[in-house]
């Protein structure tokens, strides 16, 4: 039997029951926590790390090459915890650095943006993206959306100030109302019948962008789909969990206090987050 114990300490050795390894799931901050809710949701039996990168947020404002020190620096940790597979619970790491760190590590890496493109061709025709500048820049929604069905019409729009606005727990302030409507704006003059959450961040402000857009438009969080994805790819790898899971670790890189207020609405529960500090050194944004 594995005690919670062994576990946070990393004194058990996976290599003999890899099925009950922990999967490793990282965002800049809460907004994995989207991705952490659906594995309790469809895979129960799972013990999971969430490493939340707190004291480098945001990664949508980030250079590539930062965002691949950051990603490549919290595998590595990963990897030391003996992960079984790891979720980017983030779209901006998503699409700048997983078909990178894919050859680089031994492990399974799932990212969001394919699983939540085939979900939104399945939805609608004319599909609007809101996120993470990086994220808007590098294409990589509307490149898959439209490697998946050509006929769809695909816009997207940067939203650089939802994540720090969400990390203050300020989703209901007039402003960010504002800021949404803002948003938007062009995406319903373009008359969108399908809403995609590019950034994990976002889920949380469904109430809000619900409220601005017609009750036709289906909002897509490509959460509820990555984990589907992690589903089948442990029942591929013969890796899924039948035993009990463990309490979830949750790590961060900053302030863990900061880190469980902002948590517990999401969660349910105030957690209790560890700190490692991954690296001091931050490479220089171009």
């Amino acid at each position: 039997m594995i005690s919670s114990s062994q576990f946070e300490g990393n004194l058990y050795d996976f290599s003999q029951e890899p099925q009950r390894a922990p999967i490793g799931i990282f965002d800049s901050g809460v907004g994995g926590l989207t991705v952490l809710r659906q594995l309790y949701r469809q895979l129960p039996n799972e013990s999971i790390i969430y490493f939340g990168d707190t004291a480098r947020l945001p990664y949508g404002i980030r250079s590539q090459a930062e965002i691949l020190q950051f990603v490549r620096e919290i595998l590595t940790w990963m990897q030391q915890q003996q992960v079984k597979m790891v979720i980017m619970a983030c779209n901006t790491s998503s699409a700048l650095a997983l078909e990178i760190v894919r050859e680089e590590f031994p492990m399974p890496i799932l990212g969001l943006i394919l699983p939540g493109a085939r979900a939104a061709v399945q939805q609608g025709k004319r599909i609007g993206v809101i996120a993470t500048p990086a994220t808007a820049k590098s294409n990589a929604y509307k490149r898959a959306i439209i490697e998946i069905n050509p006929d769809v019409q695909v816009w997207q729009v940067s939203c650089p100030e939802f994540v720090p606005l969400i990390e203050q727990n300020r989703i209901h302030d007039p402003y960010t109302v504002e800021v949404a409507r803002s948003y938007l704006e062009p995406l319903v003059q373009q008359q969108i019948d399908t809403l995609v959450y590019g950034c994990t961040h976002y889920p949380h402000l469904a109430p809000v962008l619900r409220s601005l857009l017609s009750t036709s438009v289906k909002l897509i969080d490509p959460a509820v789909h990555v984990v589907a994805t992690c589903a089948k790819e442990l029942d591929l790898l013969g890796l899924k969990n039948t035993y009990p899971a463990l309490p979830t670790r949750f790590i961060v890189s900053g302030c863990p206090r900061q880190f469980a207020e902002s948590s517990a609405q999401w969660l349910g529960f105030t957690p209790m987050a560890e700190v490692v500090c991954l690296s001091n050194t931050v490479v220089s944004s171009n």
